[in-house]
This record gives C-alpha cells, sequence and structure tokens, in this order.
C-alpha cells in the first residue's frame, strides 16, 4: 500500500519493540456463550465487598484481586478450560498462555477506547456476573452483546466500546445506582494483535500508514488524519488536537 493516507480511515498507532506501527481498527466480534458454573457465594460476596472498597462509580472500569479470588474459586480451572476449548474452536490454540490476565469490576462503563494504553493488544473478556440487563455496546458498529455469566467477547481495543443499560442508545449513570447490585466482574485477557491467526480472524492490515507511524510517540487512533477519541456518553468519534492527544496518552 502506498505511504500516503487513506482518507476516511480509521488507524490504530501501536508500540512494538522500540517503535511505532500502524494497523486497521477491526469491527469484527468474536463471541461466544460457554457454560460456567456461578461463583460461589462466598466468593460472589467478596466481589461486590471489593467493589464497595474500591468505591467503584458509575462508569468506572477497576481491577480486582485474582489471587484472592482463585483461594475462593474452586471451578476457576473448569473456567480457563471452557474458555481454552472455545479459543482452540476458532483456530487460536495456546494463545492465552502466552497473554496477561487480570480480573475485572465495572459498574458500567462509558465510551472508550483503549487503544493508548493497549494499542497492541486485542481483549479477551470473560463475564461472570448473572444477566444485569446490560449489554456490551460498540457503536461504531452498531452491535451489542448481552451480558451473562458464560459470554466470551473478543475484541479490537481500538474499537469503542461501553457497558451499558440494554434498553438505553448510549451511557448514562443513573442506570447504575450506588444502591443496586448492576456491577459485571470479568476476567480479561491481552491478546497480542501481532499474532497472526488472531490478526487474520479479526481482519487487521498492518503498516498502513507508516509515514505517520515514524513520526509519532504516543499510542493513539486517528479518524479522518487526525487524532480521535470517542465521545463517553454517545461513543460517536470525534477529533481532538495533537497536544491534547499526547497528554491523553501520557496520563
Amino acid at each position: 500500500m502506498s505511504e500516503d493516507r487513506v482518507p476516511d480511515l480509521l488507524v490504530a498507532y501501536f508500540s512494538t519493540d522500540d517503535a511505532l506501527r500502524s494497523r486497521s481498527v477491526s469491527d469484527r466480534l468474536l463471541t461466544g456463550l460457554l457454560e460456567l458454573p456461578a461463583p460461589p457465594a462466598r466468593l460472589s460476596a467478596d466481589w461486590q465487598r471489593e467493589t464497595l472498597r474500591l468505591g467503584l462509580e458509575a462508569g468506572d472500569v477497576e481491577p480486582l484481586s485474582l489471587a484472592r479470588s482463585r483461594t475462593r474459586w474452586p471451578d476457576y480451572r473448569l473456567c480457563l478450560q471452557a474458555i481454552s476449548d472455545w479459543m482452540d474452536s476458532l483456530g487460536l490454540p495456546g494463545l492465552l498462555e502466552h497473554s496477561e490476565l487480570a480480573l475485572m469490576a465495572c459498574r458500567g462503563a462509558r465510551y472508550h477506547h483503549d487503544a493508548a494504553q493497549y494499542g497492541s493488544a486485542a481483549f479477551c473478556n470473560l463475564f461472570l456476573s448473572e444477566d444485569r440487563g446490560q449489554d456490551l455496546h460498540f457503536p461504531a458498529t452498531g452491535q451489542r452483546i448481552p451480558l451473562q455469566r458464560g459470554r466470551v467477547v473478543i475484541f479490537d481495543t481500538a474499537q469503542p466500546h461501553a457497558v451499558i443499560n440494554r434498553h438505553q442508545d448510549g451511557f448514562d449513570p443513573d442506570d447504575f445506582p450506588a444502591e443496586s447490585d448492576c456491577s459485571q466482574v470479568f476476567l480479561s485477557w491481552e491478546l497480542p494483535i501481532e499474532q497472526a491467526g488472531l490478526a487474520r480472524a479479526l481482519g487487521i492490515d498492518f503498516d498502513i500508514d507508516p509515514t505517520t507511524a515514524a513520526r509519532l510517540d504516543q499510542q493513539q487512533v486517528w479518524l479522518d488524519g487526525a487524532p480521535a477519541e470517542p465521545c463517553p456518553e454517545t461513543g460517536r468519534w470525534r477529533q481532538i488536537d495533537a497536544r491534547q492527544s499526547a497528554q491523553k496518552s501520557s496520563e
């Protein structure tokens, strides 16, 4: 492909070794529904206490202690085996073994992308909470994934997404009141986007804009030749100036 910028193209610039590379942003989702045993009641209570201790507010996404949870989670390995088998069925064997894993919680999630920190990765999220009437929403593609125990989703970190009320078209903090148990707990893996099988499954093209990548020093996403971000309430892309983009990437 020519080194000239292609108009109207969404481009993610991501770190690899000591340089930045460019890539396309995938609009593909890989999703399934796995049969998982319900977490023990004391583990669910532990998660609820930890989210309260963290002061999780509407729209927040924070890590929980995976090490502590594993000691109270007799079916943890069954969860890992179930998602490993699912990955095998997609032709992505062994990918989880070398990927960073975290236990996360959110009380809804504002529209955002994660490519400023994780541009070299796709996320694989396995949801552990019961159905609370919430969807994982990808506004740019119109895809809504109902969240329930066993739901697994692989997606590009540069694709804007949010956790919203199933009956809403955008993020509203009033949909996640503090007095209600509306948090979601999930396991999240950082999958290497350059892995050939994963890149092929997501339809990622690399080095689509090497000229711009060579002069940047921070991971970011551009739209129409300028840095861009999603509106946190609607998820619509909006351009931001370069200085603001550099400040966000360094935060």
